[in-house]
């Protein structure tokens, strides 16, 4: 079960939580959200800033055979989520992350 975070995010006053309008990703045993490519969980009085952890289900290793049809960064229309210490893109329910002339797959999350 995940605890507090010593990472807390700042005078956050949006309140997250069902219809918010964030994506919503079930992650280690509660519902966190995606919000300007931060990985939110709403805990007590403040938020608190996630990550996807890098693990079996959600490896950082090379997948050489994965292309997609164009180059995941900012403003690419797919969502910035922390996983580890990099960032990946979410696309159709994967971590995408940008490597060379493809993308390596960082495995599935769970949409809320």
């Amino acid at each position: 079960m995940a605890t507090c975070t010593e990472k807390h995010h700042a005078n956050h006053t949006h309140k997250h939580g069902p219809n918010c309008g964030h994506t919503a990703i079930r992650h280690d045993g509660h519902v966190d959200h995606l919000h300007d490519g931060h990985l939110h969980h709403m805990h007590e009085d403040h938020v608190d800033e996630h990550a996807i952890v890098v693990n079996a289900t959600n490896p950082m290793q090379c997948t050489p055979e994965v292309h997609c049809s164009h180059t995941h960064g900012p403003n690419c229309g797919h969502e910035a989520v922390p996983h580890g210490d990099h960032v990946d893109y979410l696309v159709d329910g994967r971590l995408h992350h940008p490597h060379g002339d493809h993308c390596d797959d960082h495995g599935p999350v769970q949409l809320a």
